[in-house]
């Protein structure tokens, strides 16, 4: 069976173009990979997407987003994508042995943030433990946070949650930044951030119910362990695009995000397009993935159209 459109990856630009190729009435597949509904699912609260005064979660809302696709038709599996070929039309995508083939392809697979690895981080991501200061910060007002890095990120992280939080405290590994002058002379100017040189945080500790409330530092040039309290924990350390599927297959930037034509969602391959974070460095919120996901349906119904003049 070939199919119009096949999408890979499920989060609010995966199942945005769902929803308005199902409503072109293109009957779209949806690969939904190992994370259904992409990183909103582990995000407790969500107060900044438009239409929910008081907020909604993140499982729910991405629920929404997938409902709304299959009422117009959207097939959406739990599957996780494992190969591609690009080469020629038909394009061919497998899950395991099984194939699917389709015109045209939309890549929604997003991007995760790079974390510590610790089991304690995995287990209060949501509960005090974030990598989006855009999303959470406002959760922190009058609190004290720690933000993880070195980089630009780290220092537009930290300075972001001074408008919030009574306290930013930037834990880095080494004794300098690595972040543009410029951003790091924002850092230090700022009378709310503090700095812990040579450190690096071997726990974080909290519980679900009541979130985190302090972390254990060592330091990296003697070794000590030194407790620091705090009510949340910023990972700022980089993002990285689930791009892995695509190596050589694909254009990337030094960083591996696809790159995308100028106004559009369309990659150097005819009838395979980009849309959400995997191709976004900058913004990474759900509505601008949203948006690119509704530009990536539109661009794939032109483009399925031009096949038949």
């Amino acid at each position: 069976m070939n199919r119009k459109v096949i999408i890979i990856g499920s989060g609010p630009a995966g199942l945005t173009a769902a929803l308005y190729t199902a409503r072109a009435n293109l009957k779209p597949l949806v690969l939904e990979g190992e994370q259904p509904g992409g990183q909103l699912t582990i995000t407790t609260d969500v107060e900044n997407y438009p239409g929910f005064p008081n907020g909604i979660m993140g499982p729910e809302l991405m629920d929404h987003f997938r409902e709304q696709a299959k009422r117009f038709g959207a097939e959406c599996h739990f599957q996780h994508v494992t190969k591609v070929d690009f080469k020629s039309s038909p394009y061919t995508v497998w899950v395991g042995d099984k194939s699917y083939n389709a015109d045209s392809v939309i890549i929604a697979t997003g991007a995760s943030a790079k974390m510590l690895g610790l089991d304690s981080e995995k287990e209060l991501m949501g509960y005090g433990v974030s990598a989006c200061a855009t999303c959470d910060g406002f959760f922190y007002k009058d609190k004290k946070v720690l933000v993880v890095g070195g980089g630009d990120s780290a220092m537009e992280e930290s300075n972001y949650l001074t408008k919030f939080a009574s306290e930013v405290v930037i834990v880095h590994r080494r004794d300098k930044f690595r972040a543009s002058k410029i951003m790091i002379d924002r850092a230090l100017n700022n009378s709310k951030i503090s700095i812990r040189w040579n450190n690096t945080i071997d726990e974080i500790l909290g519980d679900r119910e009541n979130g985190v409330n302090s972390v254990m530092l060592r330091d990296t040039i003697s070794g000590e362990l030194k407790k620091e309290s705090c009510d949340g924990v910023f990972m700022a350390i980089g993002h990285k695009p689930n791009t892995d599927l695509l190596d050589n297959v694909i254009d990337t930037d030094e960083f591996g995000y696809i790159i995308t034509k100028n106004g559009s969602t369309a990659t150097n391959l005819d009838g395979i397009f980009a849309c959400g974070d995997v191709q976004d460095k900058i913004y990474r919120q759900a509505v601008t993935a949203a948006g690119s996901g509704c530009m990536s349906a539109i661009d794939v119904e032109h483009y399925l159209e031009s096949l038949k003049k």
